[in-house]
């Protein structure tokens, strides 16, 4: 080796920059990992990448790390996580950067930091060292990311903080309430998705510490974290509605919503023959936004193939203004109300609802703002419940004015903490809260997470796609795929706004299938959004 090798211990030293001949004689000389603690491009052209030097030692049988770090911004955080390359890589171990000395540097905050970790009783925590990876939420976002990380770098340390022993595919409810899927086939096991390589720490989140990098947890245990990742969903707010609660599965009132409720759906749909109808939908932001009159749709469908349609009032109640929220799709939609002879009424907020008695409550705003409470009778009530951010995000520094996960919209790194980064419902995204938007912020995370890592440029980004298979019929949908600002986004080369049967196949039999086993799995096709070659 030209440079000389500071040796610090038996199982540790030190180098100034390496290059691919140095690996080796590093290999001949008994060491076994390697870390990179040099930045890409730092020193010019001259500089070889770390790619080059991993493929080397790949080759030679040694593991090598990648943890750069700049001159004069080395934090605590960089210490803890050489301490974990430490207490994980096969030893002797052998750091470099330019002259050696940031690498020696980071292996004596290491020391302390393993010394503060055994003695620090106050902590209270379980786990020895922070994770490289912590993702708060075991939903589609969260088991798709995780997957798609370890895809990529299948070293990482990454715990899943989830409290539900069961995963939810919850796409497939809106069928469930048709009777067209069955709601088993909706549920599995949380043990049986969350990647074996993955430790699943089975309890709440409560809080956050961001500037220790800890998530707090509900029994007050921290969990410590180099990068974290927020994806817990949103919260049905069920109880906003006055006497919701106490009547929901009962008395002719439910919703889609609840994998318990949408079984209920389908027995009122079929034992409804005459009388009336109400569907309703809060204001948004909610999941799936199409959800709502999906329910309407299906319903109706079954109303007119049983020949009961004439004997039914169906009313549909919108806190919106408008049918659907991108316009291209609203004249398919009117003309299934039409064909089904439903009753629009916007503006209408539910409120209050007495199930025994059959009757609801809407707040209807008039066209100078005025509202006025109006009573309503049903035989059937299908209730969107309003939806809003966990409590713990709400009340986290990591949230925005109204409550959702501040990031940016197009890399969904966290607008004040760069290490974090969020995904899924509970991000304040102007997208569709979908399980397709999930599939697509996946790769965005994935791929940004590990840039910024790395000290990269997060060149991956999102364009706000998001999918509603709006289910106008039994056997029909019109597959809805759209972006920021109203923008479609179809995959396939056809007419989006045209009801058809495949995008029916899609949605009943595909889309599950895909779901369980490629994007829970990190298998990421059609899930590449646009990226930006820099």
């Amino acid at each position: 080796m030209d440079n000389p090798i500071n040796k610090i211990s038996e199982s540790f030293a030190c180098s100034a920059q390496l290059s691919v001949a140095d690996i080796t004689e590093l290999a001949d000389l008994g060491y076994k990992s390697i870390i990179c603690n040099r930045p890409d491009g730092e020193g010019g052209a001259e500089q070889p990448t770390q790619q080059s030097l991993a493929d080397a030692a790949h080759q030679l049988g040694l593991q090598f790390a990648y943890l750069p770090v700049v001159p004069g911004q080395i934090t605590e955080v960089h210490g803890i996580e050489f301490a974990h390359l430490l207490n994980t890589l096969p030893s002797p171990i052998m750091a470099f950067c330019r002259t050696g000395n940031r690498a020696k540097t980071l292996y004596q905050m290491a020391q302390n930091s393993s010394q503060k970790t055994q003695h620090d009783v106050t902590n209270a925590c379980n786990w020895s060292s922070a994770f490289d990876v912590v993702i708060v939420g075991g939903g589609s976002a969260g088991i798709g990311l995780c997957a798609s990380l370890l895809k990529r770098r299948s070293d990482l340390r990454i715990a899943i903080i989830e409290p539900s022993d069961t995963h939810y595919y919850q796409p497939a409810w809106t069928l469930v309430g048709a009777g067209a899927f069955q709601s088993e086939r909706s549920i599995r096991p949380m043990q049986t998705v969350i990647p074996k390589q993955a430790e699943w720490i089975q309890a709440s989140a409560a809080s956050f510490n961001p500037e220790k990098n800890q998530v707090v947890l509900s029994d007050g245990r921290l969990v410590e974290y180099h990068q974290l990742v927020v994806c817990p969903g949103l919260r049905l707010a069920w109880e906003k509605i006055e006497g919701l609660s106490e009547t929901l599965g009962k008395h002719g009132v439910t919703s889609n919503y609840g994998f318990k409720l949408a079984p209920y759906t389908w027995e009122l749909v079929q034992q409804l023959k005459t009388g009336k109808a109400i569907f309703t939908q809060p204001s948004m932001p909610i999941k799936c936004a199409g959800a709502p009159q999906k329910a309407m749709y299906l319903s109706a469908s079954h109303w007119r193939k049983t020949g009961v349609l004439d004997n039914i009032d169906i009313e549909f109640n919108t806190a919106g203004a408008v049918l659907f929220g991108v316009a291209a799709f609203v004249p398919s939609l009117m003309a299934y109300v039409k064909r089904y002879n439903a009753q629009l009424v916007f503006n209408a907020n539910l409120v209050k609802v007495d199930g025994p008695n059959q009757r609801a409550w809407f707040d209807i705003k008039n066209e100078a703002g005025e509202v006025t409470r109006v009573e309503k009778t049903f035989d059937l009530l299908h209730v969107v419940p309003p939806q809003v951010a966990p409590d713990f995000i709400q009340q986290s520094p990591l949230a925005d004015t109204n409550g959702w996960c501040d990031v940016d919209q197009t890399t969904l790194q966290h607008k004040r903490y760069p290490n974090i980064f969020a995904l899924g419902d509970v991000v304040n995204c102007p997208n569709a809260k979908t399980a397709a938007a999930a599939r697509k912020q996946v790769v965005v995370v994935a791929e940004n997470l590990l840039a910024a890592k790395e000290l990269r440029p997060m060149n991956t980004h999102y364009d706000g796609y998001g999918a509603c298979p709006l289910t106008v019929e039994h056997g029909k949908v019109v597959m809805a795929e759209f972006g920021y600002g109203g923008k479609l986004l179809p995959t396939f080369p056809l007419i989006p706004t045209v009801p058809r049967r495949f995008a029916w196949l899609l949605k009943a039999t595909v889309m599950p299938w895909l779901y369980w086993n490629l994007m829970l799995k990190g298998r990421e096709w059609l899930a590449r959004p646009s990226r930006d070659e820099k």
